[in-house]
């Protein structure tokens, strides 16, 4: 018995509109160039870039950013500029007239060691004029004039100064110098009427003014004289003219009173 064979078909070649058959799409040759295809670019999300063509490698670049244009940097004036303190711009000290009370028979030493610690520190110009008070009088010894200086306040000097941290230390630190006078110990200024009276007679002496005539006794005193016509004569003191330097005395001559004028410095008192 036998069996029909199963007949395979064979595939029907394709055919063109002519109704011959399509031929394969030819390999492409070395050297021709290849159709161009159509890329379908995606975004970075994974949608399509729709109706985007591809482009050149070139294109596809990003362009360079502009460089930013330099800021103009303006230069510091001189009214932003840091000031440096100027020594010359500071106002000028106020110099003030104190008084120090120092060791009684040392001033002219205390106020020489006062002024080289001064300069020694380069504070002059907060310190003007130091000055011991003195007077010049007229003394006769021995039967001799003579003209002498004699300190009108013992035991204090006068300052003039301008009174700060620097300057009271170093008055303060001087050898031989007490305190300010003042109360408590707070430095008072003096008034101009105190610094007249106390610097009077250096003013007098600058002036070349005659000196002071010291004359030790006082109207009333008996006195004994002991030089002159009346010489080893007593008698009382009626007036005593310190200007001229005279002494009117009242004698004994002849059993009658008789005034006679005499310098100072031939009376002694009894």
């Amino acid at each position: 018995m036998s069996h029909p064979t199963d007949e395979i078909p064979e595939p029907a070649s394709p055919l063109d509109e002519s109704g011959s058959p399509e031929a394969p799409p030819a390999s492409p040759t070395l050297g021709e160039p290849a159709a161009s295809l159509e890329i379908e670019e995606q975004a970075p999300d994974g949608g399509r870039l729709g109706g985007l063509e591809p482009t050149t490698a070139a294109a596809s670049e990003p362009e360079p950013e502009p460089e930013p244009a330099p800021i103009p940097v303006a230069a510091p004036s001189a009214a932003a500029a840091p000031m440096t303190p100027n020594p010359d711009d500071e106002p000028p000290p106020q110099l003030v007239w104190y008084v120090l009370k120092v060791q009684s028979s040392r001033e002219d030493t205390i106020r020489d060691a006062l002024e080289r610690r001064v300069k020694i520190q380069g504070l002059q110009k907060y310190f003007g004029r130091i000055v011991v008070p003195t007077e010049k009088i007229t003394e006769i010894r021995s039967n001799k004039k003579r003209v002498v200086e004699r300190k009108t306040y013992p035991g204090y000097i006068m300052v003039e100064m301008e009174l700060n941290e620097r300057t009271w230390f170093v008055v303060r630190e001087t050898p031989g110098v007490g305190d300010f006078v003042g109360a408590h110990g707070t430095p008072t200024k003096m008034t101009e009427a105190e610094v007249n009276q106390m610097l009077g007679q250096q003013v007098a002496a600058s002036t070349e003014q005659p000196p002071k005539v010291r004359i030790d006794v006082e109207r009333g005193d008996r006195v004994k004289i002991k030089d002159g016509p009346f010489e080893n004569f007593e008698g009382t003191v009626e007036e005593v003219i310190e200007q001229r330097g005279l002494v009117k005395v009242m004698l004994i001559i002849f059993n009658r009173p008789t005034p006679v004028d005499l310098e100072y410095w031939q009376v002694e008192r009894i």
